[in-house]
């Protein structure tokens, strides 16, 4: 397996950034301190055929920023959405549709209710939209009506499908 080396230097805006919370890790033993890093390749080793080293990769933290206390949440939270998106499981039940794991589930910490609302209220605002379009527009037909609101029905009707199908997920 390739290990992952950090070399000691950083970029100079990443030591800028880490200067103010120098002395209060120091005065605080065991503090902790929230980051967004980004790192950069500088070094590869790949070490002879029939050698027990094993293959290397060094990188330089070149960018960083550190959150402030009120900050601090923004970025636990949209760690915790990284670790659940790579750590998500499922599996599909006999209809095809998916159903999460109880450990998925548990990541989530109440945020599919969250995403549930971001995601019915996006339908919600396509399908409005849409509806002002034929409000807005020419003259139409009663056919044309007819066939326009069994489109918006339509798409409602699978905003809702895809709603009750998440809620079924969730028990």
């Amino acid at each position: 397996m390739t290990q992952l080396k950090f070399d000691a230097r950083v970029s100079a805006s990443a030591q800028e950034a880490l200067e103010p919370h120098v002395r209060p890790m120091y005065d605080q033993p065991g503090s902790r301190r929230m980051a967004i890093v980004e790192f950069a390749h500088i070094e590869r080793v790949e070490p002879a055929p029939g050698t027990e080293k094993e293959p290397s990769v060094k990188v330089r933290i070149v960018g960083l920023e550190l959150p402030n206390k009120d900050q601090e949440h923004a970025v636990r939270d949209a760690q915790r959405f990284l670790h659940l998106q790579r750590t998500a499981r499922g599996t599909l039940d006999d209809d095809g549709q998916l159903e999460l794991s109880d450990s998925t589930l548990r990541l989530t910490g109440g945020m599919l209710a969250f995403i549930e609302t971001a995601r019915l209220r996006a339908g919600l605002e396509h399908w409005r939209e849409y509806a002002r379009r034929i409000v807005h527009g020419p003259d139409m037909t009663v056919t044309e009506v007819r066939h326009e609101m069994q489109a918006l029905a339509d798409g409602l009707t699978a905003v809702l499908d895809t709603a009750r199908d998440h809620g079924d997920d969730e028990t």
